[in-house]
């Protein structure tokens, strides 16, 4: 993936916080990489290289900083619309697909009904590391956030973040960091570690902003979904997986702009990695708001709409299948499923455009202009026409 030197390095100038998790900063004199917005002494320009993910930073033979922590940026979907199958795939590496001892590449292609060797390129091409990089790179950087958010023994944290064993985590850390997992323990959770927290864990999970809290709420409540409840300060859901059952709470982070916490009360702790990643996914936290309203805004019908909403995401489904791609008329994955024979959406245009209703053919056309991002300009079109503000505006947004 390709990234403009001069920009980027503009950016981490000026500790720039629309970067975060749009970019890495590989520092060659440290072999650290780091944040946008690290509190670092920023590094001569002929001393830094830039990576899309931090996958591919560490593929390239980087470290994370322990000042500005990358497991803290938001972990933005870049790739989406770019490729389905890599999506697929990075939803079926979060649920563990190569965390076991039999696991592989190769059964991963499989799954995804493509050869191990197009995957692979497919992976260098979009997030610029190998699948195996990736995984690797998220069991890392999960365990650093529950080492320094949670007092987890060590124990439950290399099971929770998919090492398998405690050998394997402690191998991993002394070779990334020449220093034990222990060592990444803060002060805040140290004396408390080696309770057993497996039934209550605290999360921070990091979004980019802006993010429209209130209207992410409204969605949820009126989908009226089995086990779920929502109110004015957030939602809280009955889980039941393995055979086990819990609860999870999530909230805006009161002690940390720009991120929901998440309270989950579940005993499996190898359970942890994909309950985290289904709340990603119900509370769309990968969404890229920045560039979804750019390309949005060139419409004009939409222009208006995004600017009213800056921060409208898109609630998911808590038993969705992330691996699959079948989430629209024409096989498109979620974040741009699209139905242009949908009346509700066809009203909702001829009521904001005040026109007649567009066929489902000249929809289908005049929406192509808003790929990859089609589920986004119909949330936006329904939404606006039905806005109870109507051109004062909508509902405050968390962060600008």
């Amino acid at each position: 993936m390709i990234l403009d030197h001069d920009a980027c390095y503009r950016a981490i100038s000026a500790r720039d916080a629309r970067f975060d998790g749009r970019l890495y900063t590989g520092v060659k004199t440290t072999g650290i990489y780091c944040r946008p917005i690290c509190p670092a002494r920023t590094p001569k320009r002929e001393n830094v290289v830039f990576f899309a993910t931090a996958a591919a930073a560490q593929e390239a033979g980087f470290r994370s900083c322990l000042r500005c922590r990358p497991e803290c940026s938001p972990d933005l979907a870049i790739w989406r619309g770019t490729s389905n199958t890599v999506t697929r795939g990075l939803a079926l590496i979060a649920d563990g697909a190569l965390d076991g001892e039999h696991a592989g590449v190769e059964q991963l292609a499989m799954r995804l009904g493509i050869g191990e060797r197009q995957l692979r390129r497919l992976f260098q091409q979009h997030i610029g590391a190998s699948p195996i990089t990736v995984a690797q790179t998220r069991r890392v950087l999960f365990a650093k956030q529950l080492l320094a958010e949670t007092p987890m023994p060590l124990a439950q944290v290399a099971l929770a973040s998919g090492f398998g064993s405690v050998r394997r985590f402690n191998t991993v850390f002394q070779k990334l960091y020449g220093k034990p997992p222990g060592a990444f323990r803060h002060a805040r959770t140290q004396s408390a570690a080696g309770e057993d927290m497996t039934s209550t864990i605290t999360l921070t999970l990091p979004f980019a902003p802006p993010y429209d809290w209130g209207g992410m709420l409204a969605s949820l409540a009126a989908r009226c979904a089995g086990g779920e409840i929502v109110d004015h300060d957030g939602w809280r859901r009955d889980i039941q997986l393995d055979g086990a059952t819990g609860t999870i709470q999530v909230h805006l982070a009161r002690q940390q702009p720009n991120a929901l916490q998440a309270i989950i009360r579940f005993p499996i702790v190898t359970a942890l990695p994909g309950i985290v990643q289904r709340i990603r996914r119900v509370f769309d936290l990968a969404a890229d708001p920045i560039a979804i309203g750019q390309q949005l805004s060139e419409d004009a019908l939409l222009a208006p709409l995004v600017q009213r909403r800056p921060g409208l995401r898109i609630a998911g489904r808590w038993d969705e299948d992330a691996a699959s791609d079948a989430s629209s008329t024409d096989g498109a994955a979620p974040h741009d499923a699209f139905d242009p024979a949908s009346g509700r959406l066809r009203a909702a245009i001829s009521r904001l455009t005040g026109t007649g209703m567009m066929s489902s053919q000249a929809l289908a056309r005049h929406a192509e202009h808003w790929r990859p991002w089609r589920a986004y300009a119909a949330a936006h079109l329904l939404a606006g026409a039905h806005d109870p503000l109507g051109e004062a505006g909508g509902p405050a947004d968390v962060a600008a």
